[in-house]
Order: C-alpha cells, then structure tokens, then sequence
C-alpha cells in the first residue's frame, strides 16, 4: 500500500493544485479579481444573512385571490361563449366558491353542459331542472392551484431579486402558503420590500366614455365595467381622476417581451414591447378604436389613458406618468420584465441583521476556528512527533480544499457552516490518529518500519471507513430533513468529511510513503 506509482502520484498533487486555485480567490477582493486570467478560477465564498449583514422576510401567498381571479374569468367566459351561441341566461356570478348562472329556458342545459365542462375544466358542474348550473373546484384542482401559485410566485420573485443585483439571495417555500426570503448584504431593504410585495399585474382596457366616474358612484355601473383610481395622487394622497374602465382585458401583461426604462421629452418613461400574439391585439385594438381612451393599468389602478390617434402596428409603445421619476421607471420596467405574481404577497415577519453584528459573528467564527486549528496542531506535534507534522500539512490541506470546494459550489457561508468547518477541523485528524496507534501496536508487536506503517494504514482502513460514512448519513439527512442554517451546517459538514478522508488517508500515506522509500529508517519517529 505504500508503493506510489508516478501517475497516482501526479494525480493526487494536481488534485490538491487544483483545489487549492479554488480557495485563491478567497483571499483576493471581488474587485481584483477580474484581473485574473480567464482560466483562473473566480468564485468566491459568499457570506449568508448573519455574517454579512441583510435582510429576512418570510411572506404569505394570498391564494383565495388565485382562486377569485380564476371564477371572475370563468364568469367572462361563460358570459361570452352563451352569448355567442344565443343561449338566454340570468344571475350569472360568484356565489361563494363557485360560479352559478340560471337559464332561461332549462331546455337549454344540453346544450350548455359542453360549453360550461369545456370552461370548467378541474371543476365539478351541477346542472338543477330549472336550469341553475353551478361550478366548483375539485380538491384536486384547488391543491394544484395552490401549488401552482406558490412555484410561479418563488420564480417570479427570484426574478425580480436578481434584476436588482443581490448577490445569493435564498428564495424557498415554507409551509404550504409560504415564502423564505433571505438577503445579504441588502442596503435598501425597503426598495427590495416594495419591489417584492407588488403584483404588478398589467393590462391594456378600454375607458367606457359613455359614463362619467360620478354617473358610477351613484349606482350607475353596468356589470361589464369597473371604478378604477389613478396612479398618480395629489397632496392629500388621494388620486388625482378616476376612471369608468371596461373589465374586458384586450392586451394582458403576459405578452409583454420586453420593458426598458428610458427618456422622452427629456422626461423617464418605460418602453415595451409585445410578443407577436399580443401585437397583433394591440394593433387590431388601436387601428379599430382611433379616438378612444386606451388605459393602462397596473394593480388595479390607472397608470395612464392617452387618447388613441393612429394605429399602432409595430407591437411597442411608451408608459408615462406625471409623477415618474428615474428610479421608479426603472422599478416598474423591472417588474413588467420579471412578469405579474399570481397572487398578492403580505409580510409576516421581517428582520434586519446589521454588518456590524455579521463582522463580529465572522471575528467570533474565525477565533474559534484558529484556537481549534492551534490546538489540535500542536497535540499532534506533542504525541505523534514527525508523524504528527505530517497529520497536520494534510490537515491544512484539508481546510484549503474544503474552502475551494465551497466556492466551486458557489455555496453561501453561515454561522453555522462556520460550526461545521471548525467541527470538521476537529474531525479531521481521528483518521490518523487511528492510524498512528495502529502503526504503534504493530512496532511493539515487533513488526519492522515498512511494514508496521502498511499495516497501520491497511488495517485502520476499515474503522476509518465506518466512521467517517456514519457521520456522512447523519448529514444527509440533517440535509434532506433540515431548513436553513441546518442545511448549511450538512453541506459544510458533508464536504469536511470528504475533504478530511482525502487528506488524512490518501495524501498523508503517499507522503510517508515517499519519506520511507528515500530515508528507510531502522526505527520510526512516533
């Protein structure tokens, strides 16, 4: 076992190489290391919310909006297919959780069933012999919507996150209404709050010129119309206008490609642009409507009404508004980009960690890993002597290659990954101190140098093994059952493991190996 062939050896010394050009850049700022050749690798260790300072928010998804949202559309929808195949109806709407609508003629309901199975899909449909129809979600279909608001919801907020250049932000799901949000090195956590918390849900309706917003508030409303505010609001933060706007949406945000902010008239404003199916809308709606009002809206309110003059056929155009200014047209063209929440978002709990507590957390982290360090160091020395410096250059090795493989990984480092690196510390040095009273056992047992070293390392094997996968299962499932500060502590943990049965087994063995074939000493230094 301590015969080295030149290939294993070059293997294992450009493996240690390259896992110690990992850790470089480390040690080199953010900044300077755009210098480094391109092959060099650049990754570093990102610190998490409680070393570096940021900002925690865990958010409820309001998921009977989701559910709301789909029975008014369903309620559109039936309106308009009866219409069109000239079935008479009355009471049409939401009652409860479900749609209802009563027909005419209850003769009618055979050939309504397919048209409401058809809109209805994931829902149950009961049709009354006098005619009342009435929709209600599946628990299949509302566990799939819940599901589904959620994931879109985490992606879209990641999306948003990373437009504003937050370096490692942990986005997850907790419970079942729920969303983690961690960020480090935040400054502004109230920009990145409101960011978050709006749904920017964007659409493009026509303003019922046919009624004025006061005709409205006094009961005047038809059904297919609603009361929308401006945007903009005057000193006593009520809105400037209100709008009579049609609810039938001819343009949705979700044909949105693209959206940028920019200037016009020297004043910000956002350009967008739309997929081809949404051009086409846009430009069958302008080209049949010049003169109209054109509103656009975002969240329920007006962000402007320009009157239509010509056609627009090119499937762009520009949002402006009064009160925009630079930072709020590039937030709002970040978020047409990232695209609408399915839901709204409320915050339940929010929290402020402060850089300087994440500098004493790292101050605090990094003594305790130096004073581990030191001391296993020189107990090493004082027991084993030579070998004993030997188990300490691998265990060196092992912090450096551990530090390499969490930047390769791209890995956020916590306080309690920090616990892992220093209990891995600790733990690395067991493989040889098993091996080193192995080595021991078989010299009084009258065994020779080369071969009491085989030996020890042959027969320690197994115990090594044992140990090092036990403690491995323990942190995979520390990992797979965990949340959080736990996970980081099994990642760390887990890649310690790796890390110290490299160096303690493979690298220490070539290394007395190598001294043994040069120096074949008559007796051994331990």
């Amino acid at each position: 076992m301590l015969n080295f062939p030149r290939w294993k050896v070059i293997t294992v010394v450009a493996l240690c190489v390259f896992g110690i050009l990992l850790a470089v850049p480390n040690v080199i700022s953010r900044e300077n290391v755009t210098w480094l050749p391109d092959w060099f690798p650049q990754r570093h260790l990102t610190l998490g919310l409680d070393l570096q300072g940021g900002s925690h928010l865990l958010m409820e998804v309001d998921v009977d909006s989701v559910f709301d949202a789909r029975l008014e559309a369903l309620v559109d929808g039936v309106r308009t297919e009866f219409r069109a195949a000239e079935i008479g109806y009355i009471e049409l709407g939401v009652a409860g959780d479900a749609v209802q609508v009563k027909l005419r003629d209850p003769a009618d309901a055979e050939r309504a069933r397919p048209i409401l199975t058809e809109l209805g899909l994931g829902m149950t449909l009961d049709i009354a012999d006098d005619g009342t129809a009435r929709m209600a979600f599946t628990d299949a279909e509302i566990a799939r919507l819940k599901r589904d608001a959620i994931q879109r919801s985490i992606e879209i907020v990641r999306r948003r996150i990373d437009e504003t250049g937050t370096r490692e932000p942990t986005i997850q799901r907790q419970g079942d209404e729920r969303i983690l949000i961690q960020l480090p090195g935040v400054k502004d956590p109230e920009r990145i709050k409101d960011l978050i918390g709006q749904t920017a849900k964007m659409d493009f309706r026509f303003i019922d010129m046919s009624l004025s917003p006061e005709q409205a508030e006094a009961g005047g409303l038809p059904p297919t119309a609603e009361l929308l505010p401006s945007l903009q609001t005057n000193e006593s933060g009520e809105p400037e206008r209100w709008y009579v706007v049609n609810k039938r949406i001819i343009v949705s945000g979700e044909n949105l490609t693209d959206a940028q902010a920019t200037f016009q008239q020297n004043q910000p404003v956002v350009s967008f642009r739309f997929d081809s199916v949404g051009g086409k809308r846009f430009a069958d709606a302008t080209s049949q409507n010049i003169g109209k009002l054109f509103a656009i809206v975002l969240d329920g309110k007006v962000i402007s009404a320009p009157v239509i003059q010509s056609a627009i056929l090119g499937g762009s155009g520009i949002i402006e508004g009064g009160n925009m200014t630079v930072e709020s047209a590039n937030d709002l063209a970040l978020l047409l980009r990232a695209g609408a929440l399915p839901a709204p978002l409320t915050v339940l709990e929010e929290r402020t960690v402060g850089a300087d507590l994440g500098a004493d957390s790292i101050a605090a982290g990094t003594e305790a890993c130096l004073i581990g360090l030191a001391l296993v160091i020189v107990m090493m020395v004082v027991l084993y002597g030579f070998f004993g410096i030997i188990a300490n250059v691998a265990l060196i090795l092992n912090g450096i290659l551990l530090l390499g493989l969490l930047s390769a990984l791209e890995a956020t480092l916590t306080l309690p990954g920090i616990a892992g690196i220093a209990l891995t510390l600790g733990m690395a040095v067991d493989a040889n101190v098993l091996i080193f009273e192995r080595i021991r056992e078989e010299m009084r047992n009258g065994r020779g140098p080369l071969s009491a070293v085989d030996s020890g390392y042959r027969e320690a094997m197994s115990t090594i093994i044992d140990a090092n996968l036990t403690t491995l299962i323990s942190t995979l499932i520390l990992f797979m059952f965990g949340s959080g500060p736990v996970k980081g502590f099994a990642v760390t943990l887990s890649l310690g493991i790796i890390t110290s049965v490299f160096t303690a087994v493979v690298v220490s063995r070539m290394i007395v190996g190598l001294w043994l074939r040069r120096t074949r000493p008559q007796t051994l230094p331990l």
